[in-house]
């Protein structure tokens, strides 16, 4: 383990101090109302000390995606786990994810900041890394449930499809429903109540369509949702 010197303790010390600052900043006023003026002021270093740790206000959100990075890495590590056959641990996983937006949602708003390529070509190519690594592993973890139901004749993908085209597939589906039910309004009136439970039951309907057993007309989903809430996320 590393040793800080007092000096990189100091400059970690800022450098959270000005991510703490900045955070609801971001979340009260989004992008365009983060200031580094007013980050200075509120932290009292000049604006030389904070260009020091941050070049530009767009690796301050690449910072804070990075913080919520770890928190999503830990979620679907807990979920992968899960004492259950792959459809379950893959359940949990989706519950893992959903719970990332339900219950973080200020970490979920940066993450959508990000994806704005006017924002993400602005940052360093040593953040982007952290964040691609983070992504990775996360899509490794998912892949490795797709690879664990395979080996338990669970499932069998057609030729040519490997694990990492269906978890992008699952992937493409839940990060565009949850970036529309966090960003629109209008969906009560449409008639969709529950939003996260229709994801659900899309998420549901793709593994069947691959033929992953147990189906979904096999099992009680609202009761092995119950139990992963339960042993997984103690019901958090």
């Amino acid at each position: 383990m590393e040793t800080l010197t007092p000096k990189k303790r100091e400059m970690l010390e800022r450098e959270s101090r000005i991510l703490e600052v900045a955070r609801p900043m971001v979340v009260r006023e989004g992008y365009h109302g983060l200031n580094m003026d007013r980050i200075a002021d509120e932290v009292q270093y000049s604006k030389g000390t904070i260009y020091n740790h941050f070049s530009c206000k767009e690796e301050i959100i690449i910072a804070l995606a990075i913080q919520t990075a770890s928190k999503r890495t830990e979620l679907f590590q807990r979920a992968a786990q899960f004492k259950s056959c792959a459809r379950f641990r893959m359940m949990a996983i989706g519950e893992a994810a959903e719970k990332f937006v339900r219950d973080y949602p200020d970490y979920f708003q940066f993450e959508q900041i990000l994806q704005l390529a006017s924002v993400r070509e602005k940052t360093s190519e040593k953040r982007q890394a952290v964040i691609r690594g983070s992504e990775m592993q996360c899509i490794s973890m998912v892949a490795g449930v797709v690879r664990d139901a395979i080996a338990a004749e669970d499932l069998e993908l057609p030729d040519g499809f490997s694990p990492e085209k269906l978890v992008f597939g699952l992937w493409s589906l839940t990060s565009g429903a949850y970036a529309i039910i966090f960003n629109s309004d209008s969906l009560e009136p449409l008639g969709l109540d529950d939003p996260f439970q229709t994801v659900r039951q899309h998420t549901e309907a793709l593994l069947d369509g691959f033929n992953w057993t147990p189906h979904s007309n096999a099992y009680d989903s609202d009761k092995v949702l119950q139990k992963i809430r339960k042993e997984v996320f103690n019901n958090e």
